[in-house]
C-alpha cells in the first residue's frame, strides 16, 4: 500500500499543517501536482486492488478451514459470504468519504481518522484513533507469531522427512520471531506507502502462491480419502465439549472477520490513487475486483481444507501439519507465507508510523532529531533520507511487537480477537456513520433504518466473536510459558 509519510498525514494536526511546503504553483503546474499541491499521484485501480488484495489475503486464509470446521458446511460459506458483502458495501461507504463536499474536487481526507475528523468530530476522532492503532498494533503481533509458525514449518517438515516421522521435531518460536523482527527494522526504514508498490505487488503474488497450493493440497487430499468430510453443522460434539463448540463457533466469526479486514487503510490506499475518474470511482471497482478474488480463494482454501480434514482441520491449514508431503511444496508455500507477511507488516505499520512522525513533527517541530533528514548516496540508485527519529521509533516500535509475540505466541486467538476487535468499529459503525453525515440522510428514514440496522446486527457479531476468542485466549495462556514457546 502506498501512503507515504506525506500522503499519510495525520490525525491531530490542524487543516493548514497538512499542506506541503512547495514553491511552484499547483495550478499552474498541473503537470506536477495534484489539486492539494502534492506531487501526481499515480494509482489505478489494479495498484489499488495489489494493494487491498495484499492487505486482505493474508495469514487469515490459513485459519479458514478450521473456521468452517466449527460452523459447518451450511453457516461456514454463509458467514463468509456475509462477511464478504458487508466489506464490500461498506468499504464503498468510506471511500465516498475520502472527499468532503464534492465527490471530485471536495477537501482530500488523507487518512481515515481525517475522514473521521471530517464528518464527525468531536470524541469520536480520538475513539477511532485508539481502534485503529491498537488494531495495526494487534496486526503487528499477529503476523510476527504467524511467520515465525511457517518458518518454523519448513524446518519441520524437512525435520519428519528425514526422521519419516519419527521424529517429534520440537524446537523454540523465538529465534524465529527475532529474525523477522530483524527483517522488518531494515524495512521499516522505507520512509512511507508511496514507495512500497513494488512490495505490495511481491506480496500479493506471494499470497496468491501459498493459498493455490493449499487450495492444491485440499483438493488432493480430498481425492485421495475418496469422500468429502465434515458435516453440516460443524465439529462434532464429543470432538469438543458443547460449551467449547459455542465458544469455538463464537471465535470463528472473529476469525472471518480479520481475513476480511483492510477498511483500516482503505482511505491511505484511496489517497494514492489518481484522477480523473473519481478517487470513489476507481475504489469502487478495486473493492469489487479484491473482495470477489479473496473470497473466491478463500471459498475454495477453506471448503476444500473442512472437505480434507473434516472435524481434524488444522488451525493453520500449511503449518498444523494436516499436510506432510509432498515437502517441497510445502516449504514453497510457507517461504511465500513468510515473504507476504514481510510485505503485510508494513502494508499495516506505515499508517501508525506516519501519524506517530507527523505527531512528533508537529510538537517538536525545531528539533533537529524529529524533522531532519540525512541524504544517503548510493550508487546506481537514488538517494535514500534517513531520518534518526523515524529510524529510532519504527526499531522501538519493531523491538516491542516482537517482545510482545514471545509471550502470546497463539496464532488462532489472537487473530480471533483482532477480527472482533476491528470489525465492527473500523469495518461498519464508522463507515455508516460517515456516510449518514455526508449525504446528509434524514434519521428515522428507510435509508437510516437499514444503514443502523446493518450496525447493530454486526455489532452483536462481533461481541460474541471477542467473547469467543477471549475464551480461547484464557484456556491457552494456562498451558504457556512466556519465551520458551516450542512448536
Amino acid at each position: 500500500m502506498k501512503m507515504g509519510e506525506n500522503t499519510a498525514t495525520k490525525n491531530h494536526l490542524p487543516p493548514q499543517a497538512f499542506s506541503v511546503s512547495v514553491d511552484t504553483d499547483p495550478q499552474s503546474d498541473s503537470k506536477w501536482f495534484d489539486d492539494d499541491g502534492r506531487p501526481k499521484r499515480t494509482g489505478n485501480v489494479w495498484t489499488a486492488s495489489a494493494h487491498i488484495i495484499t492487505a486482505v489475503i493474508g495469514s487469515g486464509v490459513l485459519s479458514l478451514a478450521w473456521a468452517i470446521g466449527q460452523l459447518g458446511w451450511i453457516a461456514g460459506p454463509a458467514v463468509m459470504l456475509l462477511f464478504s458483502f458487508v466489506t464490500y458495501y461498506t468499504s464503498i461507504l468510506l471511500s465516498a468519504c475520502y472527499r468532503s463536499g464534492d465527490p471530485d474536487n471536495g477537501k482530500r481526507n488523507y487518512t481515515y481518522m481525517d475522514a473521521v475528523r471530517a464528518n464527525l468530530g468531536g470524541v469520536k476522532v480520538k475513539i477511532c484513533g485508539f481502534v485503529q492503532y491498537v488494531n495495526l498494533f494487534g496486526v503487528a503481533i499477529g503476523y510476527t507469531i504467524a511467520s515465525s509458525i511457517s518458518m518454523m514449518a519448513i524446518k519441520r517438515s524437512n525435520c519428519f522427512h528425514q526422521s519419516g516421522g519419527k521424529d517429534p521435531c520440537r524446537m523454540n518460536a523465538n529465534p524465529y520471531m527475532i529474525g523477522f523482527g530483524i527483517a522488518e527494522i531494515l524495512l521499516s526504514q522505507i520512509p512511507g506507502f508511496d514507495q512500497l508498490h513494488w512490495l505490495s505487488l511481491v506480496a500479493a503474488v506471494m499470497s496468491f502462491t501459498y493459498s493455490t497450493i493449499g487450495l492444491g493440497l485440499g483438493i488432493g487430499k480430498v481425492i485421495e480419502n475418496k469422500r468429502v468430510r465434515g458435516s453440516l453443522t460443524g465439529i462434532s460434539i464429543g470432538t469438543v465439549t458443547q460449551t467449547q463448540k459455542i465458544w469455538r463457533s463464537f471465535q470463528a466469526l472473529g476469525d472471518v472477520a480479520f481475513a476480511y479486514s483492510y477498511s483500516v487503510i482503505l482511505i491511505e490506499i484511496q489517497d494514492t490513487v489518481k484522477a480523473p475518474p473519481s478517487e470513489a470511482k476507481t475504489m469502487k471497482k478495486a473493492t469489487l475486483i479484491s473482495v470477489v478474488v479473496t473470497t473466491l480463494f478463500y471459498m475454495f482454501c477453506g471448503c476444500f481444507g473442512y472437505a480434507a480434514f473434516g472435524d481434524m482441520s488444522p488451525g493453520n491449514l500449511l503449518t498444523g501439519f494436516g499436510f506432510y508431503n509432498p515437502y517441497w511444496l510445502l516449504d514453497i508455500a510457507n517461504t511465500a507465507i513468510v515473504i507476504h507477511l514481510v510485505g503485510a507488516y508494513q502494508v499495516y505499520c506505515q499508517p501508525l508510523f506516519a501519524f506517530i512522525e507527523k505527531e512528533a513533527a508537529r510538537r517538536f517541530p525545531d528539533s533537529d532529531f524529529v524533522t531532519k533528514d540525512i541524504k544517503i548516496s548510493i550508487p546506481g540508485l537514488r538517494p535514500f533520507n534517513i531520518n534518526l527519529f523515524r529510524m529510532v521509533w519504527r526499531t522501538i516500535f519493531v523491538v516491542i511487537t516482537t517482545v510482545i509475540s514471545m509471550l502470546l505466541p497463539f496464532f488462532n486467538d489472537i487473530v480471533g480477537l483482532l477480527g472482533a476487535f476491528g470489525f465492527w468499529p473500523l469495518t461498519v459503525y464508522f463507515p455508516v456513520e460517515m456516510y449518514i453525515s455526508q449525504k446528509k440522510i434524514p434519521k428515522w428514514s428507510t435509508r437510516w433504518l437499514c444503514l443502523q440496522i446493518l450496525s447493530v446486527a454486526c455489532l452483536i457479531i462481533t461481541i460474541a466473536a471477542a467473547a469467543g476468542s477471549i475464551a480461547g485466549v484464557i484456556d491457552d495462556v494456562k498451558t504457556i510459558k512466556p519465551f520458551k514457546t516450542s512448536y
